[in-house]
C-alpha cells in the first residue's frame, strides 16, 4: 500500500463524504491522483463500501441488536472460516469475529423485535451442528461507535474548581 493510499484511508474514514478535490488537497496530491488511488482500493477490495454512522436511537426505527459469544467445533481442514461462513449468511448477522478466549466467535445480530432475535438464536444458530454454546447480551444503549460519541457532550466550558 502507498503512503497516499494510507493517508486517504485514514481521511476516508474520519468523513468518506469529503469531494475529490478537498481529498486530494488534503493527502497532497493531484485530483488525478487521489482518483486513481481510490479507485485501486476499491477494485483490490480494501474499500468494501461508503457507510453512515447512524444513531438509531434518534429515529423511530424499531430494532434490537445484540452480541452472542458462540462456542463452535471447527471444522476439519476448514477450521473456524467455514463456521464462520455460514453464520454470516444469515440477513439478521451484522458482523462475526473470531475470538481469543473463552468463546470462538462474536456475532453482532439485529432484529425488528426481541422475539424475532430470540427465534433467531434458538432456531437458526443454536441449531448448526457445529454450534456448541452461546451466551447473548443484549445492547441496552450505544455510546461509541467507529470513533463517533452517540451522546451531546454538555461541556459549558468553565474550568473545574477544587479544592
Amino acid at each position: 500500500m502507498t503512503q497516499l493510499e494510507s493517508r486517504l484511508l485514514d481521511l476516508m474514514r474520519e468523513d468518506c463524504r469529503l469531494p475529490l478535490e478537498k481529498l486530494a488537497v488534503m493527502a497532497g496530491a493531484t485530483p488525478a491522483e487521489t482518483a486513481e488511488a481510490v479507485a485501486e482500493l476499491e477494485r483490490n477490495k480494501v474499500i468494501l463500501r461508503y457507510a453512515p454512522v447512524v444513531n438509531w436511537d434518534r429515529t423511530d426505527r424499531d430494532r434490537v441488536e445484540a452480541m452472542i459469544e458462540v462456542r463452535v467445533q471447527p471444522q476439519r481442514e476448514m477450521g473456524f472460516d467455514a463456521v464462520a461462513r455460514r453464520i454470516y449468511q444469515f440477513d439478521e448477522v451484522k458482523s462475526v469475529y473470531l475470538m481469543s478466549g473463552a468463546y470462538d466467535l462474536l456475532v453482532l445480530v439485529e432484529a425488528r423485535t426481541l422475539k424475532e432475535l430470540a427465534l433467531f438464536v434458538s432456531e437458526k444458530l443454536s441449531t448448526l451442528d457445529t454450534v456448541t454454546g452461546t451466551s447473548t447480551s443484549f445492547v441496552l444503549k450505544r455510546y461509541k461507535e467507529d470513533g463517533v460519541v452517540f451522546e451531546d457532550e454538555h461541556n459549558d466550558g468553565r474550568l473545574v474548581i477544587s479544592a
